[in-house]
């Protein structure tokens, strides 16, 4: 593996460096000073300048951010799997619990973890922690920091899930009132969609650019 001089590993990846930020940890021993603003973009993700991410975020290959998207890692990294849709207003955000306040020395930061061809639909909110794959959070839908997302699930446009649980795979949330039933099939992966994005997007909205790293053997 290669990293830079702060750290950040580098392999395939494009670093972003935004205005310094830090986040204050503390052990028994000892205060560390951990520089985390750093945006880690695969080659082939497309990522328009206008979308809004801060603090230790991967994004992996084919995932498309729109403009006005917001990611942000507060109170640990957020790492985005490969071929995720996130639509505009869309916000991801790895916060604190509403028990911790930002600068409680003992909180251990932790990562929120997002895998493969997951969509976020306009104006949703996602605190959770762990999603699996191939799950669609709708419109105006907002999932929980407790919740975990397994794989195929479907959670319906203006949903509210505060729960703490664990979500079984196809599961399809609906309704004003969160009714439940699960589907035979898990949603298909967004592929056309994603292709077409990544050759339009570009035309109409700049991109974040940063210098590529180039690998060296290890």
């Amino acid at each position: 593996m290669n990293y830079d001089s702060l750290g950040h590993y580098q392999d395939g990846l494009a670093v972003i460096q935004d205005e310094p930020r830090y986040f204050l940890a503390a052990t028994t021993q000892q205060k560390s000073l951990f520089f985390l603003n750093s945006v880690k973009i695969a080659a082939g993700a497309v990522v328009c300048v206008e979308s809004e991410i801060k603090g230790d975020v991967t994004i992996g290959p084919r995932t498309v951010i729109h403009p006005k998207a917001r990611i942000i890692a507060d109170a640990g990294p957020i790492i985005i799997g490969e071929g995720n849709l996130i639509e505009e207003q869309a916000l991801i955000v790895n916060g604190y619990p509403e028990n911790i306040m930002p600068d409680t020395e003992e909180y251990e930061p932790k990562t929120m973890t997002i895998g493969t061809n997951n969509v976020f639909e306009v104006g949703c909110v996602s605190q959770a922690m762990k999603i699996g794959d191939n799950n669609v959070i709708e419109s105006k839908a907002d999932v929980g920091r407790n919740v975990i997302l397994t794989s195929g699930c479907i959670i319906g446009a203006c949903c509210r899930l505060n729960t703490c649980e664990e979500i079984p795979e196809n599961t399809v949330i609906y309704s004003s009132n969160c009714m439940r039933r699960v589907q035979t099939e898990r949603p298909q992966p967004q592929t056309l969609q994603l292709d077409f994005l990544m050759k339009i997007l570009p035309n109409y909205h700049h991109l974040k650019k940063t210098q590529k790293n180039n690998p060296t053997p290890s």
